[in-house]
């Protein structure tokens, strides 16, 4: 399966690649010779990439994770890999790896992935879940992104507007797992971006799942949630039903700080939002970027036909 994968990942750079060169022959637009190394540089990235599928072990020994093969998974470096080189993330990415469709590569313009760590910060109760008012924490969050946007933009970053909820607080109480999303706008972008967030909570930590996507991805997200969210188990001596009061530390916070971001304080405010600030990284350094929708789809593997 794996090397399946590979080879249709790297068939679909190698025809966008080409697709990229006639469309815009076509409207007298040709590459530079540098650009033209980078296309070629991002080839060999995806070529040198291990999608994996079927049970995999998370950590030392943390979690299980059960990829149907309706997706693969990359690791820890393959996943850094895309974040920095190709989609020009921030480095020391600290993921566990990624998840992404079957179908899709990392170049693909319309790609979505599913990025994975884990965050050990103590047993975090769920007393809180029935009492949360998720409209009054919405604006609270509103605000302390408003607070905080000035210093976001000092460290380079474009200002980020939260617009709402895209799938509102969900906490399963039986399997301690909790999703939501959030509808967010970087600077001026017409486009707004998805953030969706799965959490898994385990003894000592959580496990944190997130679709990086755009909001016009969430009808196709929220049929692949239910997947996503039975993908990942702790293990036995892990689970949450494993605390031991007498022995394990409580996290300082409990459900609603979870969804309200607080747990990235000691990152920055925003590091929960790092990974989708710069996603398509690899077009701006092109200096391709102000043709937006036109290259959208470019690096579609459906151009390699069913």
């Amino acid at each position: 399966m794996s090397s399946r994968l590979l080879s249709r990942i790297a068939l679909s750079v190698l025809l966008g690649f080409f697709y990229l060169q006639s469309s815009f022959a076509q409207d007298e637009y040709e590459l530079t010779p540098e650009q033209q190394q980078l296309l070629e540089q991002m080839q060999k990235v995806i070529e040198a990439l291990n999608p994996r599928t079927g049970e995999i072990t998370l950590g030392d020994n943390l979690a299980v994770l059960n990829v149907p093969e309706d997706f693969y998974f990359l690791n820890a470096d393959d996943a850094a890999t895309v974040l920095v080189d190709l989609w020009g993330n921030p480095p020391d990415q600290d993921v566990l790896g990624m998840l992404f469709p079957a179908e899709s590569s990392p170049l693909d313009f319309d790609a979505w992935a599913v990025t994975i760590d884990y965050v050990e910060d103590g047993h975090v109760s769920d007393s809180d879940a029935a009492d949360i008012d998720y409209d009054e924490l919405l604006e609270d969050m509103q605000s302390d992104i408003r607070s905080a946007n000035d210093d976001w933009i000092d460290a380079g970053y474009q200002p980020i507007e939260l617009l709402g909820w895209a799938e509102p607080p969900h906490y399963d109480s039986y399997s301690k797992k909790l999703y939501w999303a959030m509808e967010l706008r970087f600077g001026d972008d017409p486009e707004t971006t998805l953030n969706y967030e799965i959490r898994n909570l385990g003894r000592k930590g959580i496990l944190n799942m997130t679709f990086v996507a755009g909001t016009s991805q969430l009808a196709e997200i929220n049929d692949k949630r239910e997947t996503v969210l039975a993908m990942a188990e702790f293990v036995e001596g892990n689970r949450y039903t494993d605390f031991d009061s007498n022995i394990d530390e409580v996290a300082a916070y409990g459900i609603g700080a979870l969804v309200a971001g607080k747990v990235a304080a000691k990152a920055g405010l925003f590091g929960a939002f790092i990974l989708i600030v710069k996603k398509f990284g690899i077009f701006l350094v092109l200096g391709l970027a102000a043709f937006g929708r036109k290259i959208k789809g470019m690096f579609t593997t459906d151009k390699l036909g069913p």
